[in-house]
């Protein structure tokens, strides 16, 4: 049996024992995914208008990104076993910025395409890993924690998004805006420090995980999580990928003003993600599952009928705000039912993930291309509500 979550800590492990620089370390590596991330995204207007790509090569790109992190999370898993979590991170969190000057300073849409798969790879490799050590962090911490480090991850998203604004503003061209998100980056990689959990075995992460079998019972109760993951990321990826040329193309919206929509969708899941620990601790992860799904279907609707971008940028704020606790719940409950196991259980699980951003991104992105961008938006707020009938799953205890 697991540690409950709600079993109490005392309060000076938080500061004065080994979880905290591991809580900081991994919480900083969420922080570059989410930098990257914000960085490629509300660049695509500027990339596409400098190597002059049309839209369905765009989408195809924002495909290939999605099919390669597929590959990068089963491939992180050989390298954490040879190398270990912290290290794997780390090289992962490298590789993302390598590949931000790459896509940034392209000569033409070969090398684009090969920089965008070497973003997805390393942005698998870094789901993997960082998911993994938070899996553990927060068992050791006995209480809900997992949501904090997505917070980690949207609020360095927000700070990239206005980086992106405000450089468009003062008329950058994409590849020096990218290479300053890139060096931001490498900055964050060199602050992730070695550390080590109470207790912790090596064969744990690195060796155990390679020779176990999960089961056809596991999947079974992975599957409702899976739906939920499969879903949030469907959306998140139609707002993350596509936002910024919705307000671009559809609302008629400057380059320097189009980023704004990322950057509200991000203020709203940190803002999510900071109070969702909390609420799950007070009201029960199913409570808060039901609430969110009914707050983005209302957002997303909201977002698709938006007459102007102001309006547009409200909606994607509150989008943030309803879809943000559902992928760290989805994340940690599947990472609990096989604790000995968890990196094999949230690589799977990242073919959800990933699925999600194959239909988001490939589906806005045409729809997007043949000028329907608001059915983008209006059909995942009919698509979510599909998402209430999973919300007991996420009230069952856990077991080893």
């Amino acid at each position: 049996m697991t540690t409950p979550l709600h079993t109490p800590v005392p309060r000076r492990s938080v500061f004065r024992s080994p979880l905290a620089p591991a809580r900081r370390a991994v919480a900083t590596v969420f922080a570059a995914q989410g930098a990257a991330v914000a960085a490629v995204s509300t660049t695509v207007p500027a990339v596409q208008e400098r190597l002059s790509l049309s839209s369905l090569t765009m989408t195809v790109l924002v495909v290939a990104v999605a099919l390669s992190a597929g590959v990068g999370s089963f491939a992180g898993l050989a390298v954490i076993r040879r190398l270990g979590l912290v290290t794997t991170m780390r090289i992962a969190v490298v590789a993302t910025a390598v590949a931000l000057l790459l896509i940034g300073w392209a000569p033409d849409q070969a090398v684009a395409a090969v920089a965008y798969g070497l973003f997805g790879m390393a942005l698998g490799c870094i789901d993997v890993s960082a998911n993994t050590r938070a899996a553990a962090v927060e068992r050791h911490y006995g209480r809900s924690i997992f949501a904090s480090f997505y917070a980690a991850w949207s609020a360095a998203g927000v700070t990239a998004a206005l980086l992106t604004a405000g450089t468009a503003d003062l008329g950058w061209p994409a590849e020096y805006t990218l290479t300053v998100q890139a060096g931001l980056i490498l900055a964050l990689a060199l602050t992730v420090r070695s550390h080590t959990l109470p207790a912790e075995s090596p064969i744990a992460v690195s060796g155990h995980g390679e020779s176990v079998v999960l089961g056809r019972g596991l999947w079974v109760r992975l599957a409702p999580f899976g739906l939920v993951l499969l879903v949030a990321y469907v959306i998140d990826s139609t707002v993350s990928s596509w936002s910024t040329l919705y307000l671009h193309q559809t609302l008629d919206t400057s380059l320097s003003l189009a980023p704004l929509a990322y950057a509200a969708y991000q203020v709203g899941t940190v803002t999510g993600r900071a109070c969702a620990d909390h609420l799950v601790r007070r009201m029960g992860p199913a409570a808060v599952v039901r609430a969110a799904t009914l707050l983005t279907a209302a957002a997303l609707a909201g977002l698709a009928a938006a007459p102007a971008w102001p309006y547009a940028v409200l909606a994607a704020a509150c989008t943030g705000l309803g879809v943000s606790a559902l992928v760290p719940l989805c994340l940690a409950s599947a990472g609990r039912l096989r604790p000995g196991a968890a990196e094999a259980v949230l690589a799977r699980m990242n073919v959800f993930n990933y699925t999600g951003v194959l239909a988001g991104g490939a589906a806005s992105g045409v729809l997007g291309s043949t000028g329907h961008f608001r059915l983008a938006y209006a059909i995942p707020a009919v698509l979510v509500l599909a998402l209430l009938t999973t919300a007991r799953s996420f009230d069952r205890r856990s077991t080893s």
